[in-house]
């Protein structure tokens, strides 16, 4: 090789790089990622000018990117076939550094902590010195009479530069490894970093001879020429072991910005999941980072997949997004685009759509009362499941519809098909329905949808008594010689028994006498003592104040309204049987608590020994 020129790095070099190192050396790997997608971009350029230019070596059209260990001597070589570069290309893209305006670079750096745009300055070659305590460029320029250019650098300040040895048009990077990063010379630590920053890239990556990336980016061909299998295949290709897709989103936008990418609705085994994070934010093919939360608002999270921005704004790590006005309406297109694909499922495919409600229910809960602006977009596509029936789904338009009649202005609700049978079966006796809402988002979406001025006010079965279920007709006045109707002594009773002011005793005759007693509980209280279970301000526990109903209906209680049911045997067995009917009446509401449970089942097994 002929004598080099040496020479020191131009303006204030002693300052950028250390810029580079505080910024990457948390992420020294990404050094190849800015070494092979700048061999990517080499290719992609020498395609351009091949259109309308002659080139050396044009007969080499077998693009690819090559990766060369040799762990002997501690280099790793990137080598490409593209567009190569000239010796005064080298002295201004490389020994210029930042010759379109370094200073004004540092000082970006130095008002703004580390958060300026690196991608005009060409220093991404500079994360090789993140790894390499020694770096060599040999490159030959595509252009037919160029020759041969050798540029080197110990440190990244001094540099040495001159004619180089290469016969074949492209560039290598040499990196002689320093002491500390000796295992990226281990094969299996480059494949991984290959695969996770530029697995896309629309050439080979070859390792050693094995090509290692896969390089159909899905997302970048058009939603028409990608049939289902595809998506489902490339879904679990980036997420393996998670079972199929609920459904996908096929982002692919031009104007007026450029966005492409596929999203998809994972299944979602807790609906705590919502908080889940799969969405892989690109560059040109390139990887960036996972951390989405610039381009996806909180709510689209559980989201997983792929967003690729070709004119993504990056801070000099390349791996955080900045604060763009792009970047929001960017954030709020793809926000529509799930409304949209979400209104479109539920139009077009309605019984797939109810299949899949369970499980995407929540996001959308969560979504709307995160966003007023997506619930606006979306809430055509809200369901309510039928409670009692499996698979059975409804608007709230189609609820009203149904038992407007006999519901009125209300939509009752159940939040445990066990707990609130009774009250359930009593109004389907009379032909109204409930849905069913047993998940801890529902207490707060059914009063953010209240507060939209809906027309409905949701109710749960055992919040009162609708008119339907009572049996106005029958009469329990009839008075005894004593001048008690069953009324009066049921409820002397059980006021006798319970001892308790704060529970409010009902005397009703339901049309159902299978069920003796219920508690209600104002709808308004229960919401209040759910609400501050949730944010642990008390316990969850029924409100203190509530309604006990007896049914005159039910055998038992009719049998309490007799004078001298248990005669002989003192009142104190009568009081025992309401204490026990008032018991169960909580316990089926699961509101007996636990240190309430032991005294409940001792008293109810004396008084079942009483009878024997």
């Amino acid at each position: 090789m002929s004598t080099l020129q040496k020479g020191k790095l131009s303006i204030q070099t002693g300052n950028i790089l250390p810029v580079i190192k505080k910024w990457l050396y948390s992420e020294k790997e990404i050094y190849m990622r800015e070494l092979v997608s700048n061999a990517f971009d080499a290719i992609t350029k020498l395609r351009k000018v091949s259109l309308h230019e002659d080139i050396f070596g044009a007969d080499d059209q077998d693009f690819a990117i090559d990766i060369h260990i040799d762990r002997e001597k501690g280099i790793l070589t990137i080598e490409d076939n593209g567009i190569g570069m000239t010796a005064e290309e080298i002295q201004k893209y490389i020994s210029q550094i930042a010759f379109s305006g370094a200073e004004e670079f540092v000082k970006k750096y130095e008002q703004k902590d580390g958060h300026g745009i690196i991608g005009h300055f060409g220093l991404g070659f500079y994360s090789a010195f993140m790894v390499a305590k020694r770096v060599e460029i040999d490159t030959r320029s595509y252009k037919p009479d160029a020759e041969a250019a050798y540029w080197t650098s110990e440190g990244g300040e001094e540099y040495e530069s001159g004619p180089g040895s290469r016969t074949k048009r492209g560039t290598e990077i040499r990196l002689h490894m320093d002491d500390e990063s000796k295992s990226h010379l281990d094969k299996l630590e480059v494949t991984e970093l290959v695969r996770k920053y530029c697995d896309f890239l629309a050439v080979p990556v070859r390792v050693d001879g094995s090509q290692v990336n896969r390089k159909d980016a899905l997302w970048s061909k058009q939603p028409n020429q990608v049939q289902k299998e595809e998506y489902v295949e490339f879904y679990k290709y980036l997420f393996p072991h998670q079972g199929d897709p609920l459904f996908h989103i096929h982002l692919n936008v031009d104007h007026p910005f450029r966005l492409q990418g596929i999203l998809y609705f994972p299944r979602m085994l807790h609906e705590l999941d919502v908080n889940k994070n799969g969405v892989r934010i690109f560059c040109r093919n390139i990887f960036v980072s996972d951390e989405a939360q610039e381009i996806l608002p909180k709510y689209l999270t559980m989201l997983q997949g792929v967003v690729d921005l070709p004119d993504l704004p990056l801070n000099v790590s390349r791996s955080y997004v900045q604060t763009d006005p792009e970047i929001r309406k960017i954030a709020s297109h793809i926000t529509k685009k799930v409304a949209d694909r979400l209104n479109e499922e539920f139009t077009k495919n309605r019984t797939q759509y109810e299949q899949i409600w369970r499980e995407i229910g929540p996001f959308v809960k969560y979504a709307m009362l995160s966003d007023e602006k997506f619930y606006d977009q979306a809430k055509a596509s809200v369901l309510f499941e039928i409670a009692g029936q499996e698979n059975k789904f409804c608007t709230i338009e189609e609820y009203q519809l149904q038992n407007k009649e006999r519901a009125q202005e209300k939509i009752y609700y159940a939040s445990d098909l066990i707990q609130q049978a009774g009250p359930m079966q009593m109004l389907k006796e009379q032909g109204i329905e409930a849905v069913y809402l047993p998940q801890v988002i529902d207490t707060h979406f059914i009063q953010f949808l209240e507060s939209k001025g809906i027309g409905v006010h949701f109710t749960r079965v055992d919040a009162e008594l609708a008119e339907h279920i009572v049996d106005a007709g029958a009469s329990s006045k009839i008075v005894d010689p004593d001048a008690k109707s069953s009324e009066d002594r049921v409820r002397e009773l059980f006021t006798k028994a319970l001892a308790n002011p704060k529970v409010t005793i009902r005397i009703e005759s339901l049309k159902n006498d299978q069920v003796p007693a219920l508690i209600l509980l104002p709808e308004f209280m229960r919401r209040m003592s759910e609400m501050a279970a949730v944010y642990k301000m008390q316990d969850a526990k029924m409100g203190e104040e509530h309604t006990l109903v007896l049914n005159l209906k039910h055998p038992l209680i009719q049998a309490l309204s007799r004078p001298g049911i248990l005669a002989g045997e003192g009142p104190s067995k009568q009081e025992r049987v309401a204490r026990a009917i008032y018991g169960l009446a909580r316990l089926s509401q699961g509101a007996v608590q636990p240190e309430e449970i032991g005294k409940f089942t001792g008293e109810t097994y004396e008084l079942l020994a009483s009878v024997i």
